[in-house]
């Protein structure tokens, strides 16, 4: 076994050992027993939510067996099987469990906090993102796709996760961002051959994308977010090596001429999008090229969290010369039809325009011409097919996993119902029950 893989494997044992009793619970909260495989749930008085459009189902009843959901319709056309633990939701709303595409989980950021942390080692990192797991799961996300970890700790924290060691979303990993010398990120390699091998080194590690830096970015002290700084040999290769090992890749940008050159290579996804042109929209909408926009970080909602990790000024001067591209941008990405996942760049659970992150990004949407409807999709079923899981997750409906969320009203009525989230289940095991006093430990 290399360093590396012998490096992991203890980050992923620290983890599931420490992260326990290094996490806090809410206070006077139950903590939920553990739900065997074979357990059966009946949840019922619900209205289940019509994420595909159309009438809910009220006073409905799900069954959930083995973690997956066995049966959903209306109380008098479902049977509750004998023995099954009945929960009562109280005439709650159920929606599927929220899917944010672009997290952080060890998000460090220039400022105060950030210089706090320039010195954590990797253990300290697993238990710090072990940590924001659970608490993004708790806040109703219950799948994420990670873009940007370092030294494979992502892996390691998946892995517990998987095991049941320790709670949080499923996760989706992209493993370190891959960028040319001063790019956007820290694994740094130049040329179309080290490039490639970067590419296959995530891969072996286990990675779900791949996700690089076309252009530089708001927190960078140095280069143009405009600039496109690959050459198109090197972009060109590193693409082709991700689509040959089946993987697809998704790329920071903020330029319009790095932009067109990825789109050309055959980039599949894009995050932030801050300077996209017509022309840029126009073309991801042909070739069905994803946008992950994080609107929430260029926003007002943001100035809190920058608050609180001591932003310096040059940041936020950056932050607000982009903020209004990036709006526009996001408008008119949504008239054109290009296809959105919700994505963040905050932590799910990151306070935000009082709520979370996650749910400020879909009340954004909803500002920027979606439906309240197509916002809660782009959270659900929009991410499922995003990440080509939609046969598994995404929809309350037979064979899906039971990742389930509980509102007081109907999201697709009203986004901001979002904010009443009080149950949280994830693959048939309830996290969260506001209404009877529980929370997982």
């Amino acid at each position: 076994m290399k360093i590396r893989h012998i490096k992991q494997a203890m980050l992923a044992m620290l983890v599931s050992v420490a992260v326990p009793a290094a996490v806090q619970a809410l206070p006077t909260a139950e903590p939920v027993k553990a739900q065997h495989s074979n357990a059966v749930i009946a949840l019922t008085d619900a209205n289940i939510v019509s994420i595909q459009g159309g009438a809910p189902i009220r006073n409905a009843v799900v069954i959930v067996r083995d973690g997956k959901i066995e049966a959903v319709g209306a109380a008098d056309k479902v049977t509750i099987p004998a023995g099954a633990e009945v929960v009562p939701m109280g005439g709650k709303w159920l929606a599927p469990g929220l899917m944010n595409m672009h997290v952080h989980l060890g998000l460090k950021l220039p400022g105060a906090e950030g210089a706090a942390l320039a010195s954590e080692t990797d253990p300290q990192m697993a238990l710090r993102m072990a940590a924001n797991a659970r608490r993004s799961l708790l806040a109703g996300v219950t799948t994420v796709r990670l873009v940007g970890e370092e030294h494979g700790v992502d892996f390691a924290v998946r892995r517990a996760i998987e095991k049941g060691e320790i709670i949080g979303p499923r996760i989706k990993t992209a493993g370190e961002i891959i960028v040319p010398t001063g790019g956007h990120g820290f694994l740094e390699a130049d040329g179309p051959y080290a490039l490639a091998h970067a590419v296959r080194e995530q891969i072996k590690q286990g990675a779900d994308w791949i996700k690089i830096a076309i252009s530089g970015g708001i927190a960078d002290t140095h280069g143009s977010i405009a600039a496109a700084p690959m050459t198109d040999e090197e972009l060109k290769t590193l693409i082709d090596v991700a689509h040959r090992n089946g993987i697809k890749v998704t790329a920071h940008n903020g330029s319009a001429e790095a932009a067109k050159q990825s789109l050309d290579m055959g980039i599949n996804c894009f995050e932030h999008g801050y300077h996209l042109t017509d022309d840029n929209l126009k073309q991801m909408k042909a070739q069905g090229v994803w946008l992950v926009p994080t609107i929430v970080v260029s926003q007002a909602g943001a100035r809190e969290f920058y608050k609180k990790i001591g932003s310096p000024d040059w940041y936020l001067d950056r932050v607000d010369s982009t903020g209004k591209d990036h709006w526009a941008m996001l408008q008119r990405a949504i008239k054109m039809g290009v296809s959105i996942g919700l994505g963040t760049d905050q932590f799910p659970f990151e306070p935000n325009g009082g709520t979370t992150a996650t749910v400020a990004e879909a009340e954004l949407y909803v500002k920027a011409g979606m439906t309240p409807l197509q916002a809660l999709q782009s959270a659900t079923t929009q991410t499922a097919k995003l990440l080509g899981i939609e046969d598994q997750v995404g929809r309350i409906a037979p064979g899906q996993y039971a990742d389930i969320i509980a509102v007081g009203s109907d999201p697709t009525a009203d986004i901001s119902a979002l904010r009443t989230i009080s149950f949280v289940m994830k693959d048939g095991r309830i996290f969260r029950d506001d209404a009877h006093g529980k929370l997982a430990d």
